[in-house]
């Protein structure tokens, strides 16, 4: 199981990629959000602060706190987290593994960053839920689409876990459906990066970031921000991906009010 984050076609943010700048955003008037139900994708990779690999708790709870600030205004929010930081799935299968067992292998990294959030979350007060396609009652409830929106409801988060519960689909994708499931207005991609760009600006020094983008544009010329099926999902329903990056402090809450350093991928 994997959620891929193109880096070709997006452009690091100038933050210390180990941590999240302090610039605190002013907390906007309900009136201000653009969106009242969202689904924030955030990659494993994020998870990791400055590690190689694993879970930085330092950086789950800089996570935590721009969450709890978004819960605080009001906005309905839930959570996927993909488990890149501690396994891959598509990576164990190219090393000889089967692909099933590696993305299952690679749902149940997804449970634990989910439970990470969960536990950071609930130390800052923000009620959470966490509800895994691939049932065990033991440590989180099982996905259940009325329970979760009634959770939505309740302005508890919900951070839905284990992917779509089936091998050969990413955490992008698994993203887009849940999106779709619970009415979000918008899925928002926060990641190490903050938008899409034309090329890859490492590389070129003349690419340019995108302040918008179609997705039948993402698709055509295959800019690896997500994978095709979840922007399909996205593009059949009419929900909106913003693309930004979540190490940079505030950038979640000035997404909402439509400020700061994104990308749109809408018609």
């Amino acid at each position: 199981m994997s959620g891929r984050e193109g880096y070709g076609v997006v452009a690091d943010s100038k933050s210390d990629p180990g941590s999240l700048m302090t610039a605190p955003a002013e907390k906007p008037s309900t009136s201000a959000l653009k969106y009242r139900r969202v689904l924030l994708k955030v990659s494993g990779e994020v998870l990791m602060g400055a590690q190689a690999y694993g879970i930085d708790m330092d950086t789950v709870g800089a996570v935590a706190e721009e969450i709890a600030t978004i819960q605080k205004t009001g906005v309905e929010l839930c959570l996927v987290i993909g488990g890149g930081n501690i396994f891959r799935g598509l990576s164990g299968a190219a090393k000889g593994m089967d692909r099933s067992s590696a993305d299952y292998m690679g749902m149940l990294a997804t449970v634990m960053n989910a439970l990470a959030m969960q536990n950071a979350l609930e130390r800052i007060g923000v009620d959470t839920r966490v509800q895994s396609a691939i049932r065990m009652d033991s440590v989180c409830e099982p996905y259940i689409r009325r329970r979760a929106e009634r959770h939505l409801e309740k302005g508890r988060v919900v951070i839905f876990a284990a992917g779509t519960g089936n091998p050969y689909f990413t955490t992008d994708t698994a993203a887009a459906l849940r999106a779709a499931e619970m009415g979000c207005n918008a899925l928002m991609k926060g990641t190490s990066v903050d938008g899409i760009y034309t090329a890859d600006p490492k590389k070129d020094r003349a690419a340019s970031r995108y302040d918008h983008i179609s997705y039948q544009d993402v698709l055509a010329q295959n800019l690896k921000v997500m994978d095709a099926s979840a922007v399909s999902l996205m593009r059949d329903n009419a929900i909106p991906i913003v693309v930004f990056s979540i190490k940079e402090r505030g950038a979640l809450l000035n997404v909402l009010t439509g400020k700061g350093v994104f990308t749109v991928v809408s018609d």
